[in-house]
């Protein structure tokens, strides 16, 4: 008998909420998190706002002077997984530790680090390069430290598929507990990337909303008047356990994940395939791996980041796959609130899902007032909706055309 793979936590670092359920209670009261740059004088970029953490201190979970040899974020990360895991009652101890692995995606890393260590090469020499650089840039090391500080001693990788890291990391984290490899599994996505050089280069390629006098109504997914996306930071982490191994432990299942689809464009390294060509074959993956009806998916956490293309193709894509039931689906975009968290959208998103399953509650897509081209399906405007919701899918898609999506569905024994 195949096995199966239930949510049993999760855990959040968000401007929104670094606690469960003050983000989930934020989500469902439209509440935006976007608001000027306050980290550093953004006055000469095209795009000045974000949905930027601004007061998140690791200390209650990190040593202080550890945290200051790692990178924002990998220290989101190992927050997040730890919260997790009080989220989930569960402790790994040294009895399972070799059964509990970790996958966290990240699109681009410390790149924070990068930026100030390369500034000190160029201005006072490369011995004044910190030896932390590397260890601390790279964007396997949350991986590597969520493991050390949870004790988690199986199988460890990190996933990097731009904007679909965070649903690729818990996509191939159901499948690696699926073929047997580890009972449970920490996994999501982690991204700090509101710096200079990276708010720079996506404004330089006009990927960014420049709606600068009005942050709360900048991301507006699948709107006529969008213009862009919003960066965000943060990580959101799930717990994902072997529904045997969850059972004997009396854990409390928030959702079951029952299906993931991935896929390649091989289309352009930045704009999405046309018609959303590799976004519904992974859609459909997802659902064939699942083998579940389509007419018994209620609601999409759509990608939905705000861009002319995506939204126009992520519907298209949306329609290819479920015909005339893609007008009875919920469909919404967290992104309007929560900005977009790059390789961490996924994780965050996986977690806005499983909350809306459980709680049978569609999430909004805040400032929708009108549908943009080929933006004709039902997305859940300005306000929360309740819906019973059966199954439910959470798309990622990211440049270099990767793409990834995973089916939830409400658990029943």
């Amino acid at each position: 008998m195949e096995k199966r793979v239930v949510i049993t936590g999760a855990g959040i670092v968000h401007a929104l909420g670094n606690e469960l359920d003050e983000f989930w209670g934020n989500i469902v009261a439209g509440k935006s998190g976007i608001s000027k740059i306050e980290g550093f004088d953004a006055e000469e970029f095209p795009s000045q706002i974000a949905a930027e953490i601004k007061d998140f201190d690791p200390g209650d979970y990190i040593d202080r002077k550890e945290a200051k040899r790692m990178a924002l974020y990998t220290q989101y990360a190992i927050v997040s997984s730890l919260k997790a895991l009080e989220n989930a009652e569960l402790e790994l101890t040294d009895e399972i530790a070799d059964r509990a692995g970790v996958i966290v995606g990240s699109g681009i890393g410390g790149i924070e680090v990068f930026e100030e260590q390369v500034g000190k090469l160029h201005k006072r020499g490369p011995r004044r390069v910190s030896p932390f650089f590397i260890p601390m840039m790279i964007s396997n090391m949350a991986a590597g430290n969520v493991a050390i500080y949870a004790n988690a001693k199986g199988p460890n990788l990190n996933t990097v598929t731009a904007c679909a890291s965070g649903t690729s990391a818990i996509g191939e984290a159901f499948e690696t507990i699926k073929r047997g490899a580890a009972d449970i599994m920490i996994a999501g996505g982690t991204e700090a990337a509101i710096t200079p050089s990276a708010l720079a280069g996506f404004g330089n390629m006009k990927a960014l909303s420049t709606r600068n006098d009005d942050p709360q109504a900048a991301s507006r997914p699948f709107d006529k008047d969008r213009d862009g996306f919003i960066m965000g930071e943060g990580a959101g982490i799930v717990i994902l356990e072997e529904l045997e191994t969850a059972r004997a432990r009396g854990a409390n299942i928030v959702a079951e994940i029952v299906g993931y689809g991935a896929s390649g464009d091989a289309y352009h390294i930045t704009s999405p395939a046309p018609e959303g060509e590799g976004a519904s074959r992974a859609m459909q993956a997802a659902i064939d791996r699942a083998g579940i009806d389509l007419n018994n998916i209620d609601y999409i956490n759509a990608h939905g980041t705000s861009t002319p293309l995506n939204d126009e193709y992520e519907s298209t894509a949306i329609k290819n796959v479920f015909g005339e039931h893609a007008y009875e689906l919920k469909v919404s975009s967290s992104k309007s609130m929560t900005g977009h968290l790059l390789g961490a959208a996924g994780g965050v998103e996986a977690i806005v899902t499983a909350m809306a399953v459980k709680n049978d509650i569609v999430p909004p897509t805040m400032n929708f007032n009108e549908g943009g081209k080929g933006c004709d399906l039902d997305y859940q405007p300005n306000k929360a909706g309740e819906k019973e919701i059966k199954a439910a899918l959470s798309n990622s898609f990211g440049f270099g055309g990767q793409n990834a999506c995973i089916l939830l569905k409400k658990y029943e024994d």
